[in-house]
């Protein structure tokens, strides 16, 4: 492809810390990274948390290119129909300056007057911004710059991410009563096609119905009881679904979405407590906000003392299952003891990066507040006899730079889908109270 014909995509420091492998996704146009990025990444470079793995990783790539004068020439990539690299510095002298339009010489100022010079310097050339922080590219645009978000990991239409669950008509006669008397159906008695992995189903026939299951190791449709797991039973069809799906020993990973009062993270505990003979620990986590951004370190006390104020919902859904129970009863004071010993554990995430999880039942709460390469992560310590759960509401984002459609539940979900290891379920109906769901439906 021609020079005039490929495109420069320069990347904001935002980009980089939420991929650190951005270069290798622009296919054959050109990338330039601001000198500017390359200082804000300095000041990353230490501790342990996420952002701090990226620009580790990204510092490392072009430490592999540093043979070449990245700030006089354009470097090529490696691997097939890539385009060119280099750092660019702020020019000075452009036809705007944004550090006087926006009137102060902070670094997002810096960056897009190394774009503007850019512009400049190649006057044949389409040159776009692309960066995660809204605010940039207000004021690229502001300044007739190009400008986009990075979108090489977006769900492109939230509309067609999986639901885990639909409903069927099935013919009048006698279908849903040979389910409820032989406890599965062959697929073909159901549904057209074979359908994905552990999709969940409400099947009507008239004034009939049943709540049933494909499942693709038998490759049948198999009925689904409603389940009671340590005294919390669910109260609608798609709380039994993910109660089922969290108790399903041939399930490793499981995935519950939906709003607040849904049921989520209590039916993810609750079945983690019904199961804990079956694991050694059962771990409790949940991104502190704003993740990996600040230390909980700051913050008096002992690590109890830092974390808890985070994990207060956790500890909320805790009461909630114990309250079930008598506080003379064997269930309500094994909770605590399960909590005084570690075998149930919360703990922030930051605790859990590098460490290899077997047998456990690992539960990360909001979700939605992790990035791709944050789930990722996740997912990969795990180790033989382990089951992950990971709940959050993909449209409750509390994380500067992610958005329903990029962060990594929304990005585990649409990935996944249709693989035998994993369930998924959209839980829509609240169940908090009837205040809560007023509250979410006319406010």
């Amino acid at each position: 492809m021609p020079d005039a014909q490929r495109k420069i995509f320069v990347l904001d420091t935002s980009v980089i810390l939420y991929d650190f492998n951005a270069l290798q996704n622009f296919e054959e146009h050109d990338v330039a990274i601001p000198i500017t990025v390359l200082e804000e990444l300095d000041q990353f470079k230490k501790g342990n948390s996420v952002l701090n793995l990226q620009a580790r990783e990204f510092i490392r790539q072009l430490d592999k290119l540093s043979h070449h004068n990245m700030l006089h020439e354009w470097i090529p990539l490696d691997g097939p129909a890539r385009g060119k690299f280099r750092v660019i510095t702020e020019e000075r002298g452009v036809f705007v300056d944004a550090g006087e339009v926006f009137g102060s010489r902070k670094a997002d100022h810096r960056i897009l007057n190394a774009a503007l010079g850019l512009v400049k310097a190649e006057p044949e050339r389409r040159i776009i911004l692309v960066s995660k922080d809204v605010n940039l590219r207000l004021k690229a645009r502001a300044l007739n710059l190009a400008a986009e978000d990075y979108e090489t990991v977006k769900i492109k239409d939230l509309d067609h991410l999986p639901k885990g669950k639909n409903e069927v008509e099935v013919p009048e006669g006698s279908t849903i009563d040979r389910l409820y008397q032989e406890e599965w159906l062959p697929v073909e008695a159901v549904l057209d096609g074979r359908p994905p992995c552990n999709q969940y189903y409400i099947l009507r026939s008239g004034s009939k119905s049943a709540l049933a299951y494909f499942n693709a190791r038998a490759d049948r449709i198999e009925r689904v009881h409603k389940p009671i797991a340590y005294g919390i039973s669910p109260r609608n069809a798609e709380q039994t679904f993910a109660l089922h799906a969290v108790l399903n020993p041939d399930v490793p990973l499981v995935t519950l979405s939906g709003a607040a009062g849904t049921g989520k993270t209590l039916l993810a505990l609750a079945g983690a407590l019904e199961q804990r003979r079956h694991f050694r620990q059962i771990y409790l986590a949940r991104p502190i906000v704003p993740l990996s951004n600040r230390d909980i370190g700051f913050l008096p006390g002992d690590i109890h003392s830092k974390i808890n104020p985070f994990m207060q919902p956790l500890w909320d859904n805790l009461g909630i299952i114990k309250n079930q129970f008598d506080e003379k009863e064997r269930e309500y004071k094994k909770v605590d003891e399960l909590v005084e010993t570690e075998k149930l554990h919360i703990v922030p995430l930051a605790y859990i990066r590098g460490r290899s999880l077997s047998n456990v039942i690992f539960i990360v709460d909001e979700a939605q507040n992790l990035t791709p390469h944050e789930v990722k992560t996740i997912i990969t310590r795990a180790g033989e006899r382990t089951k992950i759960i990971l709940t959050g509401d993909i449209f409750q984002i509390d994380t500067p730079y992610l958005d329903a459609h990029s962060n990594g539940l929304s990005y585990l979900i649409d990935r996944v889908r249709g693989n035998p290891l994993y369930a998924h379920v959209n839980l829509e109906k609240g169940e908090r109270s009837a205040l809560a769901n007023l509250a979410s439906v006319m406010l």
